[in-house]
């Protein structure tokens, strides 16, 4: 391997959708749909994904932009991170997702990466990203799941030969706002939920995303489910620029009266998939925000966690998470 050194490409820049699609046609999985790129060119420097073709998709107006629509917003999918953050209607009515953006890398590459990049960016695992011929990259072996391995990133929940966990810090959000993602190719538009658009090893070990290699995703719908609610999102990492979440969480509530009316809540950093808490919700809903509250749901969002050597930390890290989020929002 050779580090910092590109394998010959072709590069195209279609303007129209349409001319997207059929290069996705013609060259199937030796195609490569590249957003903002920041993931995408190491990939290529460190020579572990060689596509013979790559689709940058950055000069398609009509993936881009942040609309109003009757029931709620859509945002293009090549709309960067800094505009997500940055945009009016999404601080004062979708702040949970304002504020993952914001988390997000550094400044510079918030300017560039894109919202559907970063939630369709593939898997961190260092062995994965090095080339080695893990059951992810088509091999017969897990090299994280080891006593030796180095593995205080990865998984809590849904190792599946694989464990690996979903590096984006605003799948957790979409989740919990309940989105949709428009996808479409040359035979036709799909439409799929959030919780739905991300698959763990167990489904697909080769994908993070349903996404087949002639599909680009077009649009994030955020529906008014959400709107206005009471949002909290932390995220901790090693430090806080650049580095990726060891443990993160989401949440979205109404309260009335001091009760949990409404909840939707979501962990990143400790599955595959962004992990909907359900049984947290179903325990919550219907009770006072108080301490109590909190430290049942906590015990009950890691009810099932099997750590890794070394990744036992992420467990009252998670459970921390929680708590902090039933009581802060």
């Amino acid at each position: 391997m050779i580090a910092d050194m590109m394998r010959n490409f072709e590069l195209y820049q279609p303007s129209r959708m349409e001319d997207a699609l059929a290069l996705l046609d013609r060259y199937g999985k030796d195609g490569w749909r590249m957003a903002g790129g920041k993931d995408s060119l190491d990939w290529f420097k460190d020579r572990v994904k060689n596509p013979k073709a790559v689709i940058d998709l950055m000069g398609i107006a009509e993936l881009k932009g942040i609309r109003e629509v009757k029931d709620g917003i859509e945002i293009g999918a090549l709309t960067t991170l800094t505009e997500v953050e940055k945009h009016p209607l999404i601080q004062k009515q979708y702040g949970l997702l304002a504020t993952a953006a914001r988390r997000v890398a550094s400044p510079q590459i918030r300017n560039a990466g894109t919202l559907g990049g970063n939630a369709a960016q593939d898997a961190r695992c260092w062995y994965y990203r090095d080339g080695f011929p893990c059951y992810r990259a088509g091999g017969n072996t897990c090299y994280a799941d080891t006593p030796e391995a180095m593995n205080r990133e990865h998984t809590l929940f849904g190792a599946d030969r694989c464990v690996a966990v979903t590096p984006s810090d605003t799948a957790p959000v979409l989740v919990v706002l309940g989105a949709k993602m428009v996808i479409r190719s040359s035979k036709g538009e799909r439409v799929v939920e959030a919780k739905d658009f991300f698959i763990g090893p167990g489904v697909d070990i080769t994908r993070m995303t349903v996404l087949e290699p002639e599909e680009i995703l077009t649009t994030i719908q955020i529906p008014k489910t959400w709107a206005g609610a009471q949002f909290f999102f932390e995220k901790i990492a090693d430090r806080q620029t650049w580095d990726f979440a060891l443990v993160s969480v989401a949440s979205a509530m109404f309260i009335k009266g001091g009760v949990i009316d409404r909840i939707s809540i979501a962990c990143g950093g400790v599955e595959c998939v962004p992990r909907h808490l359900k049984v947290v919700e179903d325990i919550v809903r219907g009770e006072k925000q108080s301490e109590e509250t909190a430290d049942l749901a906590g015990q009950a969002a890691v009810r099932g966690a099997i750590p890794l050597n070394y990744n036992h930390f992420k467990v009252p890290l998670m459970q921390n998470l929680v708590k902090r989020a039933i009581r802060s929002a």
